[in-house]
């Protein structure tokens, strides 16, 4: 028998887990797993079965209400910086407090809370406070990609549900059901890094292939001068723009089908249309970073085939070969920390400008 959970591709565990949940919930769950793990989908899969009398039977009013984003007692909070602010878990805490205007409970979702506890001002306090004394029908849903020894105090007030990251296969056989060309299916999985939803876009960017060559092709077009890395960067930097363009292509197709069920509902426009604008902007720029990290993926790819080549070559008795091998180790290092730096929230521009002129004194 069907129901919201079958959504939830991949995630069977957290999906029998979840299931049994909805019979009885608690005040707080922290939803983990890896960036694509469908951490977002299963938040609003489980806010279905808790607000729907079956559990999630999928076909009801209230699920398609809370799958569509139509449900004034599910509350999607909404942060506008890179760190969740203190107020703005207050505001979170006040639509906590209200009561719930149907028969089920007020559902306050928190996506990503280990930015509780980045930033200048953590808010984590503001929180645990909040967890602390919520109302008897209100449940908090909670997300995060990594969980850190910092989070550690949230995490003992909810309970845990964790997802995975999708093998390569695992996707590729997802993608060829959905009707995707294998060898696509096959580009696609392997260049998602276990997300299913960058690996549906990507099977829908005709450039994927030629993106990958054009990373690969970079240590020979370099010149050896400073001209030639910039103008590497910038090819580099326009392509991860072109490969954002079939994901916004995908938002504004979820956007038109939201915009058609708040019709069918009789609303006049979306709810949280602002908090919606907002994840769609962060998604954008997460998949940018995925896109650079596959890019330097590729590029890492071609030195370490050089570095091979140089050791058979050393070991042959070629006494040149241990330049060749010192330099694949050096620009190894160079896309490592260039990868690393990634993480800081850096321009994508600088770091692969940097990037190419270490590697173009190679």
């Amino acid at each position: 028998m069907s129901d919201v959970f079958d959504r939830l591709v991949g995630q069977a565990s957290a999906a029998t887990l979840l299931r049994q949940y909805a019979t009885a919930p608690v005040h707080a769950y922290l939803f983990s797993g890896p960036a694509g793990s469908s951490l977002h989908d299963a938040m609003a899969c489980f806010a279905a079965a808790l607000q729907c009398r079956q559990h999630g039977c999928a076909t009801c009013e209230q699920c398609r209400k809370v799958l569509s984003d139509q449900d004034p007692d599910v509350y999607w909070a909404e942060r506008s910086g890179v760190a969740w602010r203190v107020d703005e878990l207050r505001e979170a805490e006040r639509v906590a407090r209200r009561r719930p205007l149907d028969a089920g409970y007020q559902i306050i979702i928190i996506e990503d809370v280990e930015l509780t506890v980045s930033g200048p001002s953590p808010s984590a306090a503001a929180l645990l406070k909040s967890l602390e004394e919520p109302p008897s029908r209100t449940i908090y849903l909670l997300s995060a990609n990594e969980l850190t020894p910092a989070l550690d105090t949230i995490l003992s007030r909810c309970v845990e549900v964790k997802l995975r990251a999708l093998a390569k296969e695992d996707l590729a056989a997802i993608l060829a059901s959905e009707g995707v060309d294998e060898a696509l299916a096959a580009s696609a999985a392997a260049a998602a890094g276990g997300n299913l939803r960058r690996a549906r876009v990507l099977a829908r960017d005709p450039a994927l292939t030629s993106r990958v060559a054009a990373w690969r092709s970079i240590p020979e077009r370099l010149r050896g001068t400073p001209a030639s890395s910039s103008e590497m960067a910038r090819e580099v930097t326009s392509s991860l723009d072109d490969a954002v363009a079939p994901l916004s292509a995908v938002q504004s197709e979820e956007l038109d089908r939201r915009v058609s069920a708040a019709r069918e509902f009789g609303q006049r426009g979306v709810t949280n249309r602002r908090e919606l604008d907002a994840q769609f902007k962060r998604e954008q720029r997460r998949f940018r970073v995925d896109e650079t990290r596959f890019g330097l993926s590729a590029l890492s790819g071609v030195y370490r085939e050089r570095l091979l080549e140089g050791l058979e070559a050393e070991q042959a008795g070629d006494a040149r070969a241990r330049v060749r091998v010192e330099s694949a180790l050096r620009a190894l290092d160079a896309i490592a920390e260039a990868n690393a730096r990634l993480s800081s929230n850096l321009d994508e521009t600088l770091l692969l400008s940097d990037l190419m002129l270490r590697l173009v004194e190679l």
